[in-house]
């Protein structure tokens, strides 16, 4: 076993942590979550870390000035990344956990299933809420479990930590009162709802909200959104696995030839090509946006690496020139779905609704003054 060694002072620091989130209305007053961040040492699960500033990435260690400050923050901790440089594990921003685990309103001693146990901070604030014998937790990565395994255990916490596809969810302890996943998926998988009792709950990171859904007897999930916009490192389908990413595929977005137009698009090109908008989160998940600056001239991109598609678009003032190229034509539907958007009044995730059918229809659906629906 692990051999911890806490801080001295990191008990102050850890109800400070608490009282912040509290007072900034992560934690609800008198929550037991609260308690469960009071007492969980968060170094103990991330020692060693990145931070990215202003001035580039920073390793942070026991050693380095102002290390429990650090630990301490309301921020994401990175350990580690993948060959392309994108993280694919931390320890999340606590305000965004206290609000997933607020979300997670399963009673007192509910048995859950956590996806993505990660450094296992979040695997020990669960055991300490319903207690290590209710909890099982699952990631991908063979190292990731060893580690968190171990420190859950020199923090007094025993749950069972498993290594596997978390996507398939851990089917011989269904079913569930509840699955909490602490990464990111473009759709819910089938098996989590298969996997939970009626009047269960499932609570995930799906474009960039988190939403909470209710799994009735015919195994429909659907639930809202929490307000907040949130993005968590998406799961991983192996250890090894390197997402694509925008900065692959500069050379096709720079160099092929296509159609060309050009426009007064509605909306700043830069709101276009880098939405905020949670249907385009849904709805463009695998589309890869980038901005590039060759020679001084400011270039925004699309790519669809699926199909190959494409989109180069040069500002101009008021007007933008835009290529594209492939079967899809990136820039419209990314031009469509933005103006809808911004007409509606730029709404955030909490806007929107999502219904999971027994058979994975995916509708989502955007309400109040201008509501509309996609399915997925």
């Amino acid at each position: 076993m692990t051999t911890t060694t806490v801080p001295a002072d990191s008990a102050e620091a850890r109800r400070r942590l608490a009282d912040t989130l509290t007072a900034d209305g992560a934690l609800l007053p008198g929550s037991p979550w609260h308690r469960a961040f009071a007492e969980t040492p968060r170094e103990v699960f991330v020692p060693r870390f990145t931070l990215t500033g202003p001035d580039g990435r920073r390793e942070v260690g026991p050693g380095t000035p102002g290390y429990l400050d650090a630990v301490y923050t309301d921020t994401t901790l990175t350990i580690r990344r993948d060959s392309a440089g994108t993280p694919v594990s931390s320890s999340s921003q606590p305000s965004l956990m206290a609000r997933m685990l607020e979300a997670f309103t399963v009673p007192d001693h509910a048995r859950i299933l956590e996806i993505g146990t990660g450094t296992g901070y979040n695997t020990a604030l669960l055991c300490h809420r319903l207690g290590a014998d209710r909890v099982t937790t699952i990631d991908v990565d063979p190292d990731l479990t060893t580690t968190a395994r171990e420190r859950l255990a020199a923090s007094g916490h025993n749950p069972l930590v498993l290594t596997g596809d978390g996507t398939q969810g851990h089917p011989e302890g269904a079913p569930y009162d509840g699955i909490l996943a602490t990464c990111g998926v473009d759709r819910l998988p089938s098996a989590w709802p298969q996997q939970v009792r009626p009047g269960g709950i499932i609570v995930t990171n799906i474009g960039n909200g988190v939403t909470i859904l209710t799994v009735d007897e015919d195994g429909t999930a659907a639930g809202p959104f929490l307000t907040d916009d949130a993005m968590f490192m998406r799961a991983r389908p192996e250890p090894g696995h390197t997402a694509p990413a925008a900065n692959q595929f500069t050379g096709p977005v720079m160099n092929s030839t296509g159609k060309v137009r050009t426009e007064q698009p509605p909306v700043p090109a830069d709101e276009i090509v880098h939405a905020t908008a949670h249907e385009i989160w849904m709805l463009h998940h695998d589309v890869l946006a980038m901005t590039l600056h060759p020679d001084g001239t400011l270039v925004h991109g699309l790519v669809h690496p699926p199909t190959g598609s494409w989109a180069r678009i040069i500002p101009d003032g008021d007007h933008v020139t835009v290529e594209h190229g492939g079967p899809r034509n990136l820039w419209a539907e990314r031009l469509d779905l933005t103006a809808q958007w911004a007409s509606a009044g730029r709404p955030g995730p909490g806007t929107y609704t999502l219904t999971v059918s027994a058979h994975g229809t995916h509708t989502l659906r955007r309400t109040g003054t201008a509501p509309m629906s996609w399915t997925l």
